[in-house]
């Protein structure tokens, strides 16, 4: 393996990635020791995104890039019956898809990455997920270049569309955003049901919400970034909706000290109740006394105060 651009592949493969000889037939999970003597072979690592892929079906696909001006890919292999081609760019930052990664980091690369897909003149319903195998004979494999390019660089030369098609957000990396933006336009209502409730339920619903929306997909998700995404957004919706339902508690109780001065007592007494119980039930969920005072917009030692009654 003396090629750059292969030992580069090779070795950002998953473990046991997706690969087939015949698509007909589904694909297999295999070592990649194994994989890379299949036809086609899964690119990139579940959450982890190291390239673009783009399948264009005419006879002169290999050269689709140079036709729009575009940047030298890192690698194109092509059917040589036919020329049909995948066209393979190298990303400079790998994109994280896991609970760790950026929502906004994830939409910008989906627009580059329909942008290049329309300037390709790509299949759109290609799911990015599998790719022509550069290690297979069967393939007419060109090495253009060893070069990776940031998403900055690669927008440079695209028309960013404002908004994905329907497809577009049922595929590749629109899937990542359709399901977060799905699920937390729910989650932003749903969460009231569960205030006073336990964090761990909560996580539980939003997960069974994104596995029923991922359904829908042509090519679901898979687990791992299902996952990911509903712990971004339950984690999101928890921790805000604790600052939400606060300030709301401050507003009632600013209003019955106005409406009724000799309330006042109760009021304030009724507040560090309700905040008294939710520093219980945060410090319960594992929570630090400094996340919960932040939550709270009370003093860490105030916290600490209350946790010893």
């Amino acid at each position: 393996m003396n090629n750059a651009q292969l030992s580069d592949f090779f070795e950002n493969l998953a473990h046991k990635p997706y690969c087939a000889d015949e698509l007909l037939y589904g694909l297999q999970i295999r070592p990649k020791k194994t994989a890379i003597n299949m036809q086609y072979i899964q690119g990139n690592q579940p959450c982890m995104l190291h390239y673009f892929f783009f399948d264009i079906d005419r006879s002169d696909a290999v050269m689709a890039w140079h036709d729009e001006n575009l940047p030298m890919p890192y690698w194109t292999a092509q059917t040589q019956k036919n020329g049909h081609a995948h066209i393979c760019y190298k990303l400079e930052i790998p994109l994280c898809t896991s609970e760790f990664g950026s929502q906004k980091a994830i939409a910008y690369a989906s627009k580059v990455q329909a942008g290049l897909a329309n300037k390709l003149g790509a299949d759109v319903g290609y799911s990015h997920l599998i790719t022509k195998n550069p290690f297979h004979k069967d393939w007419r494999v060109t090495f253009w270049s060893e070069q990776a390019y940031t998403l900055d660089y690669l927008a440079d030369f695209l028309d960013l569309p404002k908004k994905l098609s329907k497809k577009q957000g049922v595929l590749g990396l629109g899937r990542n955003c359709t399901l977060f933006d799905t699920v937390r336009k729910w989650a932003y209502k749903a969460i009231r049901a569960h205030r006073g409730g336990i964090y761990s339920n909560w996580l539980d619903e939003v997960i069974k919400h994104c596995i029923s929306v991922n359904e829908a997909f042509l090519e679901p998700l898979p687990y791992s970034e299902v996952k990911a995404t509903a712990k971004s957004i339950a984690t999101y919706c928890w921790k805000k909706d604790a600052y939400c339902y606060q300030e709301f508690i401050d507003r009632q109780s600013c209003k019955g000290k106005l409406s009724n001065s000799s309330n006042g007592g109760k009021a304030r007494s009724a507040k560090y109740e309700v905040l008294r119980a939710k520093a219980l039930e945060l410090h319960l969920q594992g929570y630090t006394n400094t996340d919960i005072s932040k939550f709270l917009s009370v003093s860490r030692r105030t916290i600490i105060n209350w946790l010893k009654l």
